[in-house]
């Protein structure tokens, strides 16, 4: 990608995001991912610098430019540690997204300079044991007493969900109205009956505090309620975009640090007296690998500057993460083949970047849904 694309001042993001990567993240993942979780000084870092605030206007303390600038940020962190970018992307999108979106003017004042800053980071309350991709067939519920919201029911795959002080939950209000009967709550972490009940142990991505949370007879004030009553599917629904961006770029970002490990292994790696890069078989890979990622990369900018611009960008953005999600888990696998045998061991990372990239097909909204969703839009579409 040249760099005549980007502004100045997308460039300086992406290159501050990259030197933070390459030398404060890339070095530490293995042990983050061994002790499963991420530092915390290395959270606030990210607060210093910006990126847990880049969907957050000034106003508030954070550093919005534009999507591409976001996009850009997000694939850099992510190639240094997949869960990181896990971390900033589900918090800039869905745990500062709504309260940006729906929030009042005290909802926001009170937390968006916290979470922009990073002194506070922000989780979504959406998924149950019976309801993912279903997300209008929730069990939580809300009943209102007394000037008070109580909550009670079970939430699964909360991602930040140990670390977070404030979550976005989402509950019945008005069970005879279906999906017209949810509505969508601030929640801080500390409030009594808010239990994290454990931290989940993932195929991937370990250091991200994924967990199971119950809400028994938690209360919080009526004021709580993020947006209108009864509109919680649609608070919900309307952060898709900017998350699917998000997890695009994160998944672009875990590929072309598989590929950039592949592609340096190969130029050292001796095999029949030449490196195997001088290999038709070895050569040809990288060659689908970098176009694998540069395709990627264009789906996702596409999307960001559609974003950015505020036209819809539904179907762009489900286009961009369906392919790059599949694309990282066919580059990543194409760099473990590699490095042959030693692509296998912990002693390389390209087996931890196998594995952090195959949630990214599924979180955000699964392969099957990104593909619903853009079939549903190909019925308006010109011919």
């Amino acid at each position: 990608m040249l760099d005549i694309e980007f502004t100045e001042e997308q460039r300086m993001i992406r290159d501050m995001a990259r030197d933070f990567a390459r030398s404060e993240v890339a070095p530490k993942a293995q042990a983050w991912e061994k002790a499963g979780w991420i530092d915390d000084s290395v959270v606030m870092q990210m607060g210093d610098l910006g990126l847990l605030g880049m969907v957050v206007p000034d106003a508030w303390g954070g550093s919005y430019t534009d999507y591409v600038a976001y996009a850009l940020a997000v694939e850099e962190i992510s190639a240094g540690d997949g869960a990181l970018g896990a971390l900033m992307s589900i918090h800039n999108s869905v745990g500062c997204g709504p309260l940006l979106k729906y929030g009042t003017s005290q909802q926001q004042d009170t937390w968006l300079p916290r979470l922009a800053s990073g002194q506070a980071i922000g989780c979504f309350c959406l998924t149950e044991p019976q309801a993912g991709s279903e997300a209008h067939n929730l069990r939580t519920q809300a009943e209102l007493r007394d000037g008070q919201w109580v909550l009670n029911g079970t939430k699964q795959f909360v991602s930040n969900g140990k670390r977070a002080e404030l979550a976005i939950v989402f509950a019945v209000t008005d069970p005879t109205l279906g999906k017209k009967g949810l509505s969508a709550f601030l929640v801080p972490t500390r409030t009594p009956g808010f239990q994290v009940e454990r931290t989940e142990h993932k195929m991937g991505i370990r250091a991200s505090d994924t967990c199971a949370v119950t809400l028994t007879d938690c209360r919080i004030p009526e004021a709580n309620l993020l947006g209108e009553r009864g509109k919680g599917l649609a608070i919900a629904l309307s952060n898709l975009e900017g998350g699917r961006i998000g997890i695009a770029a994160q998944a672009l970002g875990i590929a072309r640090a598989a590929f950039e490990a592949a592609l340096g292994y190969a130029r050292e790696r001796v095999q029949f007296g030449k490196p195997i890069i001088e290999h038709p078989s070895i050569a040809n890979q990288l060659a689908d690998m970098h176009t694998r990622l540069n395709a990627a990369r264009l789906l996702i900018l596409h999307a960001a500057r559609l974003k950015s611009a505020g036209l819809p960008c539904l179907s762009e953005a489900s286009q961009a993460k369906l392919f790059a999600s599949e694309m990282a888990e066919k580059v990543c696998s194409s760099a473990l083949q590699i490095h042959g045998g030693y692509g296998y061991l912990e002693d390389f990372p390209v087996e931890r970047y196998y594995r952090d990239a195959r949630i990214t097909q599924i979180y955000e909204g699964s392969s099957e849904i990104q593909r619903l969703l853009i079939a549903r839009e190909l019925a308006n579409y010109a011919l």
